[in-house]
């Protein structure tokens, strides 16, 4: 039954209804000589009788019956689809495939929370990376949009900023910086850096703002590649790093870790989402990605900075 059409489907499922192939002809508009030829195709590749002749008119046999459990089923799936076809237009369900750098896994599933309570029928496939696999990610077309700090310039992208993103210079408490205000750059010479991998957005603003100070690495032999890797390293007293605030709000909240006090710290940066410029979002990402640029601000963490270190403190609160 290879061959077995939509059209012999409905020619068996109207005969069945009707009772005669003359009354199924008129509805499906086609003459009795062709309907009959399509039933009679139909017997001869299943190799049974679909109708038995009785005094009340044509009724399916048990094969006839097989025909049209066929045809409701089908007529299920065809109504199911039209049903999310629906759905996807008006941006109520559908699936949404987004990227995030590992930094700003802080505080996306806020802004997913936030989506989904709006458009429950969604479903989100979610990838965290540095920024060089979510560049990847959006160049080799894997994904719909990213979420990160610094948009590619190597291929056409469109890119929105929806917050600010402040990256700051944590210690340990009671390290032996933290008392002091004003600090400069040269001061941290003696200090072990803690610094993200090759291809972290996060490592090229270290890069920048240290760029001709000399600086000493910190002697650990982990993969740093991680932001809670150098979270808790710093915590345990190993090295000092300049790290996403977004990363550490709770930690100086509660006082596990602080913010050292250094001139041009902290750094503003911002969040985008970003996408490339040829990619054509379906309903479900595009009301995402207006959500996110809409509100996506308001689900940053707030970073409590101390008065000594800058009085731009609303500047960075979500």
């Amino acid at each position: 039954m290879r061959n077995l059409s939509l059209k012999q489907l409905q020619a068996v499922a109207a005969v069945a209804r009707l009772g005669t192939m003359t009354r199924a002809a008129q509805e499906l508009n086609v003459t009795s000589a062709a309907l009959y030829a399509r039933i009679r195709q139909l017997e001869e590749e299943a190799g049974l009788l679909l109708f038995d002749r009785t005094p009340t008119g044509l009724k399916p046999t048990d094969a006839g019956r097989e025909m049209l459990w066929a045809i409701d089923s089908i007529n299920t799936v065809l109504e199911t689809c039209a049903d999310r076809l629906q759905t996807l237009k008006g941006g109520s369900g559908g699936r949404v495939a987004m990227g995030v750098v590992s930094t700003a896994k802080y505080f996306t599933p806020q802004i997913i929370a936030g989506f989904v309570d709006r458009y429950p029928a969604v479903e989100i496939n979610l990838v965290v990376g540095n920024r060089g696999a979510m560049v990847e990610a959006l160049r080799n077309y894997e994904i719909d949009f990213a979420i990160m700090g610094r948009p590619p310039r190597d291929f056409a992208i469109e890119a929105e900023m929806f917050g600010a993103h402040p990256l700051v210079i944590i210690a340990a408490p009671g390290h032996r910086l933290s008392t002091r205000t004003n600090l400069t750059r040269a001061d941290l010479t003696e200090e072990s850096f803690l610094v993200r991998e090759e291809g972290s957005g996060t490592r090229t603003v270290f890069e920048e703002f240290m760029s001709g100070i000399m600086i000493q690495r910190a002697k650990l032999g982990i993969d740093s590649g991680s932001n809670e890797t150098i979270k808790q390293a710093v915590m345990a007293g190993l090295g000092i790093a300049l790290i996403s605030g977004h990363t550490v709000a709770a930690e100086v909240e509660s006082g596990r870790m602080i913010l050292l006090d250094v001139q041009g710290l902290p750094i503003r940066r911002d969040w985008y989402v970003v996408r490339r410029a040829d990619k054509v979002l379906g309903p479900a990402a595009a009301a995402f990605w207006d959500y996110t640029v809409k509100e996506g601000g308001r689900k940053l963490p707030r970073l409590a900075l101390s008065p000594a270190v800058s009085p731009v403190t609303a500047e960075f609160e979500a």
